[in-house]
């Protein structure tokens, strides 16, 4: 019976965790209705900051110490949190949340993309080369260039390009800063800490615009920086600790569904059948993607192997 229990313990996690990643569409489209993009990622990236070091320093961590590591997370929180917060906040200006959380889904082809243009992909298998094929194919059915007035546009754009920064960010997490030794609370904190370091040097290109905050904007832009942020960043490192990679893994199916579902009943967004399909279509192909052949267990870490790709999709 505590089998039984501690299961439905582990799928609840996973599905609070889906349900606070694939809001974060939502929150940010609510926020920009009363803060330019520059002001939603400079909050997001501030309250994510004061949340997480509230957790490294109530477990007694410390931040890392030295020029050389801080220098590697400053890297780290450019691709993985800078720039892509900053590209989704631009990007939701013209597109649905919804759209937007399905964008976000193509990480993990890009991962692959990126780990063939490095060698770690030295023989991609013909499932995994047809998963990527078949993924992109997926965002080409979104984009819909064949349909002039229909195109998703610059916007997408600017969404896929942070699906991109995710994975290039993630690749060199996993080469130079996951698995060396550093609490994953201190490494999580500082790096939010630097993104919100860096983000204030955009300040000038849009951050000192008047503000047209309303309640519902506010609690939006706290929620998206204290929840879906912040306690998402600690909630997945907990996630693959206690379950496991590939238990963390099956998150990134679930949050395009929500992003999807918010968009359509909160913010009544329109979800054409084109898009739901070009949806399916890239699902299918990240899952063919991560396909791995079958080997003897080996005594590695599963997370360091896995908390790149995990941590992406946020």
């Amino acid at each position: 019976m505590s089998g039984i229990a501690n299961k439905t313990w582990a799928w609840a996690r996973i599905g609070v965790l889906a349900l606070l990643w694939g809001s974060t569409f939502l929150w940010i489209k609510v926020a920009l209705e009363g803060f330019s993009p520059v002001q939603v990622t400079f909050i997001r990236c501030v309250l994510a900051s004061l949340t997480l070091l509230a957790l490294c320093f109530g477990t007694g961590q410390r931040l890392p110490r030295g020029a050389a590591i801080w220098g590697r997370i400053s890297v780290a929180a450019f691709f993985c949190n800078a720039l892509p917060f900053g590209l989704f906040s631009v990007g939701e200006q013209s597109v649905s949340s919804g759209v937007a959380g399905v964008l976000n889904a193509t990480t993990p082809l890009w991962s692959v993309v990126i780990g063939i243009a490095i060698g770690t992909e030295r023989r991609l298998r013909p499932v995994r080369l047809g998963g990527l094929l078949l993924g992109f194919a997926g965002v080409v059915v979104i984009f819909a260039p064949w349909q002039q007035t229909d195109s998703v546009g610059w916007g997408a754009l600017a969404i896929v390009g942070a699906a991109a920064s995710y994975a290039v960010g993630f690749a060199y997490m996993g080469r130079t800063l996951v698995g060396k030794g550093v609490p994953t609370i201190a490494l999580s904190s500082a790096q939010v800490l630097a993104a919100t370091a860096l983000t204030v040097l955009t300040l000038p290109a849009g951050g000192l615009s008047p503000v047209h905050a309303q309640a519902t904007t506010v609690i939006a832009a706290v929620v998206l920086g204290i929840f879906a942020t912040g306690i998402t960043f600690r909630l997945t490192y907990r996630i693959i600790a206690d379950e496991g990679a590939t238990n963390a893994a099956t998150v990134g199916y679930l949050l395009p569904v929500v992003s999807v579902l918010l968009g359509a009943v909160v913010l009544n967004e329109d979800f054409s059948l084109r898009v739901a399909a070009g949806m399916m279509v890239v699902l299918i192909g990240v899952a063919m993607t991560r396909r791995q052949k079958r080997t003897p267990s080996t005594s590695a870490s599963p997370t360091r192997s896995a908390a790149a790709p995990v941590a992406s999709e946020h």
